[in-house]
Formats: structure tokens, sequence, C-alpha cells
């Protein structure tokens, strides 16, 4: 099934899970398997981040598109850059700040256990 662009919803989160600024949501298909709970497009504008949260009971994939920033991954910190990946497994968190002078574009998927 293909999800055209005019089809797909985007969106703005103001201060996503108590990070700073906004990020940039674009829902990237209308049809998802069952255990799939978003496939997504993320755009952290220069110095905007995601806060520190836990998983449960599901997995989130990101792979890093475009820029830079630094990650919080459970107790560890890393800088990351286009083509890293990052896997947060349930009972695991994670938070990601844009450190760049550009956007940082993350494709994300979250699948349920």
């Amino acid at each position: 099934m293909i999800t055209r662009r005019e089809q797909q919803s985007h969106g703005v989160r103001e201060f996503m899970r108590g990070g700073k600024k906004h990020v940039e949501i674009a829902e990237l298909s209308t049809c998802l398997p069952g255990k799939m709970r978003t496939f997504s497009l993320l755009t952290l504008i220069p110095g905007a981040s995601i806060g520190y949260h836990v998983h449960e009971n599901e997995t989130e994939m990101f792979y890093f598109l475009e820029g830079n920033g630094r990650i919080r991954d459970d107790d560890k910190t890393y800088d990351i850059g286009a083509g890293d990946t990052l896997a947060t497994f349930s009972g695991h968190g994670h938070a990601v700040e844009n450190t760049g002078d550009t956007n940082l574009v993350i494709l994300a998927t979250i699948i349920r256990d």
C-alpha cells in the first residue's frame, strides 16, 4: 500500500518528552502492520531535543538521516551523525539533542513487543 506525501500527517510537538524547542513530525504511512506503532520522520531544528524517556513493551529504532547530535542511551552519552542508528529496547531509555547548525533528521519506528 502506498501513502502519498499529501496523505501523510504532519505536525509539531512542543517540548517533546520534556525536551527543548519543538520537533516536526511526519507520520509516513497511513497503514501500519499490527505491531508497529509509528513510522515517522522527526526533524529537530538546531538546539531542539527530545527529553529522556523509557520505552516499555516496545522497541524504538532511529536512523539518523541528516545532521549531528548527541544521544543519551540509558546512562551513556554519544555524539551521532548521518548514517548512525540507535535501538532502544523495552525497559531502556533514550534522549536526543540536535547539537549542530542544521536540522537533525531521524527516521523513527516503534514496534510493540
